[in-house]
């Protein structure tokens, strides 16, 4: 079954943002993490989510952040969803859903079937869960590695919610990855890109027809 939604993660230039909207993406996501390379400035998101609105869901990427910065990014920056990619409580994603009343997705890392269980802590908090790859301990990073998720743990498991499948998709790999898990949502950053923090237009285009040939 083709993706229902395929989210380019990390736009951080007019050419990548052009290049998801021609590959078919429904979902591009801005990055507002300084440690990040795929961090974006409010001026430059603003910019990018301006071309974006109504033509395909701009998704605002946060990690542990202060509410007060969530809100400082919203007032300049145009978002459809807000996706939290720390350890933020299903306190917080819930509080943050009602203060905005836009979609909150909650990213989780994982590496057993014992991960993805937790998802259910986060039922009636988040609007949408996004399965990751764990990061190893240290890491600056808790998303973006290129890890690779088992998708082994997916068979038989109970989603509480709908759900995104991330972690080390690339062109080659997605097709097979949804028909392992089943994924009906994907979401991909370094598995486009040249080189951090640098999309590849042509693995963008490559990704979306292997996303929707699934």
């Amino acid at each position: 079954m083709p993706a229902n939604a395929i989210k380019i993660c990390g736009i951080n230039s007019p050419n990548a943002l052009d290049a998801a909207i021609g590959a078919g993406a429904t979902h591009i996501g801005l990055v507002f993490f300084e440690k990040s390379p795929r961090n974006v400035e409010i001026e430059q998101a603003r910019a990018l989510a301006a071309t974006a609105c109504g033509v395909v869901k701009v998704v605002g990427l946060f990690v542990d952040p202060a509410s007060a910065f969530i809100e400082a990014v919203r007032e300049h920056v145009y978002l459809d969803v807000i996706q939290l990619h720390g350890s933020e409580t299903p306190e917080f994603v819930s509080r943050n859903r009602m203060r905005h009343g836009i979609e909150v997705w909650k990213a989780l890392g994982v590496k057993t079937r014992a991960d993805l269980a937790s998802a259910k802590d986060y039922v009636g908090a988040a609007s949408r869960m996004l399965y990751d790859a764990k990061a190893p301990a240290g890491s600056d990073l808790p998303g973006g590695t290129g890890l690779q998720i088992d998708w082994s743990i997916f068979a038989g498991a109970d989603h509480p919610m709908p759900w995104v499948l991330a972690g080390g998709l690339t062109p080659d790999n997605v097709a097979e990855a949804m028909r392992a898990t089943g994924a009906l949502s994907v979401d991909v950053s370094s598995g486009v890109e040249s080189a951090p923090g640098v999309k590849d237009t042509d693995k963008i285009a490559a990704f979306c027809a292997a996303a929707r040939s699934a």
